[in-house]
Order: C-alpha cells, then sequence, then structure tokens
C-alpha cells in the first residue's frame, strides 16, 4: 500500500467517524491514534479542520473534543505505565542484552528532574507524543500534573494542524508532506541515538569496561 492509498484510507475513517459522531467521532480518532502511534494525527487533525470549515462539524467542538481525545489515549498508556512500575521494568531490562539495570536508574533520575518539560514538549514531537505517557506513568508523575500539562501541549499540537486543515479547505492534504518532513527527522534522530548507544555499549563488552 503507497503513501497516498494509507492517506485514503485513514481520511476515510476519520470521516466515518466524524459523520457517525459529529465532533466527538474526532475525538474518538485521536485518543485511538494516541494508542496506535501509526495512525497519523498528521491526517485526523487537519481533516477534522476541513469538515469545520465546510460546517460539518463546530470548529471550536472539533478543538475540544481532539483533546479530550488525547488526553484520554495518554491517560491510556500512563496506566500501562503504573502497571509495569519500576520493579517490573528493571527485570524486564535486566534480560535484554546490551541493558544494564543502572540504565533504568539513570532514567529515573533524569525524568525526576525533566519529567514535566518532557511531558509537555513531548506531545509536540511525531511518535513521542504517545510513547512519552508511559515512562511518566512508570514513574507515577501526579496525575492532575500529567494531565494538565499534556492537555496543554495537546492543545497547541492539535490547534496548529485542526487550523491549517480549516484555511487550507480541500487542500487540507498538503499538511501531510510537511508533517512527513519532520517525522522523518524524528526517526533519523532515534536511530542515530541507539545506533551510539550500541556501539558504545558493545564497545565496552569488547574491551571489558566493567559495567555500572
Amino acid at each position: 500500500m503507497d503513501t497516498s492509498e494509507s492517506l485514503g484510507l485513514f481520511a476515510d475513517w476519520a470521516i466515518a467517524l466524524m459523520e457517525t459522531l459529529g465532533s466527538v467521532g474526532a475525538g474518538v480518532a485521536v485518543a485511538i491514534e494516541n494508542l496506535f502511534p501509526p495512525i497519523p494525527s498528521e491526517v485526523i487533525l487537519p481533516l477534522a479542520g476541513f469538515a469545520a470549515s465546510q460546517g460539518s462539524v463546530v470548529l471550536w467542538q472539533v478543538l475540544v473534543w481532539t483533546t479530550v481525545g488525547s488526553v484520554v489515549g495518554a491517560l491510556a498508556l500512563y496506566g500501562l505505565g503504573a502497571w509495569l512500575g519500576p520493579a517490573r521494568l528493571r527485570r524486564i531490562v535486566d534480560r535484554m542484552p546490551l541493558m544494564k539495570v543502572s540504565d533504568v536508574d539513570r532514567t529515573e533520575a533524569w525524568f525526576a528532574k525533566h519529567g514535566s518539560k518532557a511531558v509537555f514538549f513531548g506531545r509536540m514531537i511525531p511518535i513521542f507524543r504517545s510513547l512519552i505517557s508511559i515512562p511518566a506513568g512508570v514513574q507515577r508523575m501526579p496525575l492532575l500534573r500529567f494531565t494538565l500539562l499534556t492537555a496543554a501541549g495537546s492543545a497547541i499540537w492539535n490547534t496548529v494542524f485542526v487550523m491549517a486543515g480549516f484555511l487550507l479547505g480541500e487542500q487540507w492534504h498538503r499538511i501531510e508532506q510537511y508533517a512527513d518532513g519532520l517525522q522523518l527527522i524524528v526517526v533519523a534522530a532515534v536511530i542515530a541515538a541507539v545506533s551510539v548507544f550500541v556501539v558504545l555499549r558493545v564497545r565496552q563488552r569488547v574491551q571489558g569496561t566493567p559495567t555500572t
């Protein structure tokens, strides 16, 4: 399936939800997108904006319900992280090649210091916008703080894409190419970081550097 076919598939799915549920359908679509990151919010949100420009749904209601959907999806992943918990996470990491339990400790220390900023700004970064909820749950970030930060970050992200679709009208799909470029940058950065991590950790093992 090529990109245009995928775009059409997601668009048809989102349209069906909005035709059935109105603005609430846009929120449901975004909630599902949070749980399944391969579903692109960069398609759902501009399409919802386009629907608002045609009078099919009300713009402010779309903005409210898409933000609600983002929070609901994020809370589900937060719950997954809370269920996982630090102890279970350590046991999993201890069985993984090239990983150390101390990696979890360093991550916990980093999240304790920067977690609020990570949750807020993470909501505006493709891929991470969903995944950031899991470490927040593992570390049991206060639920009210997590919810408010998620709502604020999501509201900014959603408003940008919904309004772009509203203003572009029938050309709403043009946003996809710019969103794809941003996602490509994020994926490339992740691959580079993982590659550096693997090389350094393998070098430590070969050289017999003591693990910490």
